[in-house]
């Protein structure tokens, strides 16, 4: 049976932990075939980053033609952008953006800033399924999201933009909050204790975009993509690959 095509949107992450190289791993391993546009080139490891490189608006506009004039997209995730020339850019072609998922990539595992909220803003307002971080949606909420409380009210606050859904994950709390067709639902979760959780964010977007590309339901989508990462959380957990936050097992 020929795959469902799903594309990401995203930066390079040199480490391979993050970003496209995460992305393209959690498609393959849940069966999907991986396209990509390369937003941004990060230099980056287990330790934090050290360099930013743009790539320039038409050179991402001539991917992701490029893309779409060749190959029928089911789903998008979105990532790190860097510019928010691309955020325009995509909100202008969304008609052709299917099941898009917006991981709004502001801060690396590592504490780096990779981006400002005013960055993401013409997605967050999107139809989009959005799937900020506690630390993501108190940038963008400008209000602190720690409590399951409060993320549910950062949840509720970034749905009032009209996205499709929002899921705000816990990260490490492993309990999440999805808004979705205006009910509140919270996701509790298998902790994993390990160190090695970066990419995790980029992890769970990308696998929520194989399963909408496969046709599940958000509700579904959602539940599918947090079984995922705790499972390659799970996998990686003895790994020492690099001196800091490693990456998942995507092939657990």
């Amino acid at each position: 049976m020929t795959p469902p095509v799903v594309l990401t949107i995203a930066g390079s992450d040199s480490g391979g932990g993050a970003g496209i190289q995460a992305d393209l791993k959690t498609f393959a391993a849940l069966g999907a075939f991986g396209t990509s546009v390369v937003t941004a080139i990060t230099a980056q490891n287990t330790r934090g980053v050290t360099a930013i490189h743009p790539v320039p608006i038409e050179v991402v506009a001539a991917q992701l033609d490029a893309v779409l004039s060749d190959f029928e997209v089911a789903a998008v995730k979105v990532g790190m952008i860097g510019d928010r020339a691309v955020a325009e850019l995509l909100r202008a072609r969304g008609a052709q953006l299917p099941n898009l998922v917006v991981d709004p990539v502001l801060v690396a595992t590592s504490g780096a800033r990779l981006s400002a909220a005013a960055v993401v803003e013409p997605l967050v307002a999107y139809e989009s399924i959005l799937t900020p971080n506690r630390q993501e949606a108190g940038a963008l909420t400008q209000s602190s999201v720690t409590t399951a409380g409060e993320m549910i009210s950062a949840a509720r606050r970034l749905a009032a933009g009209g996205p499709r859904a929002v899921v705000v994950t816990g990260s490490e709390q492993a309990t999440d909050v999805l808004w979705h067709d205006g009910e509140i639902t919270v996701l509790p979760g298998e902790p994993i204790d390990t160190i090695n959780n970066h990419g995790s964010g980029c992890t769970f977007s990308s696998a929520l975009a194989v399963r909408l590309a496969f046709g599940d339901s958000v509700p579904s989508a959602v539940r599918a993509a947090k079984k995922y990462v705790t499972a390659a959380l799970r996998g990686g957990r003895k790994w020492r690959l690099g001196a800091g936050p490693g990456p998942l097992d995507h092939f657990a």
